[in-house]
């Protein structure tokens, strides 16, 4: 009994054209769509090499940091390059700041940095910023230096070598004797985000096949129900097989669209594998309950069903970042609590802690947050079904 109406049930969810457009040609079209969209946006803003000019004075001649880190940023063999600088005359960099042909210039003043600009914008923000690092830098390896001329003092070390203590102390800041480690994958993307609200969107849209299948043994909403109402199989064992093929749908068309996004797209979701096609998973049966619940708990049409649960879908999808990179970013910052109730924040939120952190705490807690959603959704639903008996069929 249970096999046969669980192929029963799937042969007739892959008759329905809406649900097959919806849950499989849908997200197909839309991952296209922000692939043309976004697929050359990175390129276009990466920063250019900025045009600067250095100041040559006696200050400058006499500081050993400043120079070797310009020096530094300047190498045309670094590929972290930001600067191309030119060595001028403060007459010279005013006469080529005034024809734009640098952002900006440097000039050492008492040993302090001067920065001079005419506009406002991106690389001369990265400017000010590379040289307060800089003078950061100094101030930090000065106060070392002066703590480890007073324990010298203190130990009554005799004669002290100020400089060689003020040149250990900068090679070893210089050296980043404390590092940090880069658990980030490679090859990073932040447009990543709209791709993880996608495959959450095509999870949730899942529900509609749930939707269906439990309509169809609701003797108020389908002959066929009306005939299961009245016929000796276990209902248990009938909702239980539908949904079942419900979720089998659901998970054929997540396959297919991981498929096109890595095989056509070349979509890079990281390296765990696994635990993505866990997330995606766990997420399709929290889209299986939703689209159980909503059949189950409102009294109406199937219609009416279908656009709750497409509005409330593509509900979650906006504030999780869909139509808008920084949605989540606003969301998570200023109200949290609505991505933590979202299903589609979970899902994207499992995605992006998989991605940007590997295998991390955050990651388990969006799982279990999403199996905690789905426990309360059935339970809800058994509930209802229970209650649920007619006067006249």
């Amino acid at each position: 009994m249970f096999l046969h109406n669980f192929k029963y049930a799937l042969k007739t969810l892959f008759r329905n054209k809406m649900l097959i457009f919806w849950t499989f040609a849908f997200p197909v079209i839309l991952g296209t769509l922000f692939h043309l969209a976004f697929s050359d946006i990175e390129n276009s803003e990466k920063l250019k090499v900025i045009d600067i000019a250095i100041i040559q004075n006696e200050d400058f001649e006499n500081h050993q940091l400043f120079q070797s880190a310009f020096r530094e940023l300047s190498d045309e063999q670094n590929s972290e390059r930001l600067f191309h600088t030119q060595y001028t005359t403060k007459a010279q960099a005013e006469k080529l700041l005034a024809q734009g042909e640098i952002v900006g210039y440097v000039a050492l003043e008492d040993g302090r940095m001067k920065l001079t600009f005419n506009t406002n914008g991106v690389e001369q923000t990265v400017l000010k910023f590379v040289a307060e690092e800089i003078e950061q830098t100094e101030d930090i390896v000065n106060n070392l230096s002066e703590i480890q001329i007073q324990n010298e003092q203190a130990a009554g070390n005799y004669p002290i070598n100020y400089e060689k203590i003020y040149q250990h102390v900068k090679a070893l800041v210089s050296e980043d004797t404390v590092r940090l480690k880069d658990q980030s994958g490679s090859h990073l993307s932040y447009t990543m985000i709209e791709f993880y609200t996608l495959i959450a969107m095509t999870c949730l849209y899942g529900g509609m096949l749930s939707m269906v299948s439990i309509n169809q043994n609701l003797a108020n909403m389908s002959d066929k129900g009306k005939r299961i109402a009245v016929s000796p199989a276990k209902k248990g064992t009938v909702v239980f097989s539908s949904l079942l093929a419900g979720y089998t749908a659901q998970l054929c068309g997540l396959a297919i669209l991981f498929a096109y996004t890595v095989f056509v797209l070349k979509v890079d979701y990281g390296n765990y594998t696994g635990l993505t096609i866990l997330l995606a998973a766990v997420g399709a049966f929290a889209g299986l309950t939703l689209g159980t619940f909503v059949g189950t708990v409102l009294k109406t049409n199937e219609n009416t069903k279908t656009g709750i649960l497409i509005a409330f879908t593509m509900l979650c999808c906006f504030l999780s970042g869909m139509m808008g990179i920084t949605m989540k970013y606003l969301v998570d910052t200023r109200i949290p609590i609505l991505n933590k109730i979202n299903p589609a924040g979970m899902i994207t939120d499992g995605f992006y802690a998989l991605y940007y952190y590997n295998i991390s705490e955050r990651y388990w807690i969006d799982i279990i947050s999403l199996l905690i959603f789905s426990f309360l959704l059935i339970l809800a639903s058994f509930f209802c079904l229970r209650r649920q008996k007619y006067d006249r069929l």
